[in-house]
């Protein structure tokens, strides 16, 4: 599983970035990091095949989530060295990077990660914890094309203990977003399956990518994934054409990384 086959990667290269005849094609990606780390090789670093995987997708966004910043948890990964993840993987993708803090953690940060190609307006909104528990962000960048219109993606990792943490959450990114002009776009570790509480809501106003594509995979564990809890989310206020969906089979991490390419038209 830790090596893609030549074809494979070949069928997920990025449709290229691109605004023509009043359509943008666009490759989203989410992916859950696991703080750095492979997760049956404690200790072992995993930034590495990660930042190669993103290189070889070659995605416009990219989603992460369970991401450390300057942490002593990533120095003893990392060679004693504290490091920020999004900023090492940023330089190592060369694409703009954003670290969204939800918590002070181990001397450092824990919280999202956003990875653009393209520069764009970052920022951070925190989500409600009304059960306690583990704070919670979304971090969105916001992308301005060549003919005047708006993009902008959101990057998140809901509750994992509390399902009302999960439907507050879930609320407040909707209600926010409703307020964004243009395409929206919502990517994450989103902690909630479609048979749960949540899914409904993001129903209101986004179409869940994987369901609409027909191609809906289990995103976790690795080794036998049984449950899709990773999505990508289109807004339904734009015209989206999905052209392809995929969760790529590879072990870097517990989950597995969402791919989803995409049409915007006018």
């Amino acid at each position: 599983m830790k090596k893609l086959s030549l074809a494979l990667l070949l069928s997920l290269a990025a449709i290229p970035f691109w605004t023509h005849a009043q359509q943008t094609s666009l490759t989203l990606m989410s992916y859950n990091i696991y703080h750095g780390e492979k997760p049956y090789e404690k200790g072992s670093k995993n930034l590495e095949e990660i930042a190669q995987l993103i290189k070889d997708i070659d995605p416009d966004f990219v989603a992460l989530q369970e991401v450390d910043s300057m942490t002593q948890r990533t120095a003893a990964i990392y060679d004693n060295t504290p490091i920020d993840l999004v900023k090492e993987l940023a330089k190592r993708t060369g694409m703009h990077g954003f670290f969204a803090k939800a918590i002070d953690f181990s001397n450092g940060g824990y919280g999202e990660g956003l990875l653009s190609k393209h520069p764009a307006q970052m920022r951070k909104i925190d989500l409600p914890i009304p059960e306690g528990g583990e704070g919670r962000a979304m971090a969105l960048a916001t992308l301005t094309l060549e003919n005047g219109d708006q993009i902008t993606f959101g990057a998140t990792h809901l509750c994992h203990q509390f399902d009302a943490n999960r439907m507050a959450q879930t609320k407040a990114i909707v209600e926010h977003l409703r307020k964004t002009n243009g395409a929206v776009v919502v990517a994450g570790d989103l902690n909630f399956k479609p048979t749960d509480n949540p899914y409904p809501i993001m129903e209101k106003d986004f179409t869940d990518a994987a369901a609409a594509f027909g191609n809906p995979q289990a995103t976790i564990p690795f080794d036998n994934p049984t449950s899709r809890i990773d999505y990508v989310w289109l807004s339904k206020n734009v015209n989206w054409e999905i052209k392809e969906v995929k969760v790529i089979p590879v072990d870097f991490s517990d989950h597995m990384p969402v791919v989803t390419k995409v049409i915007l038209k006018e």
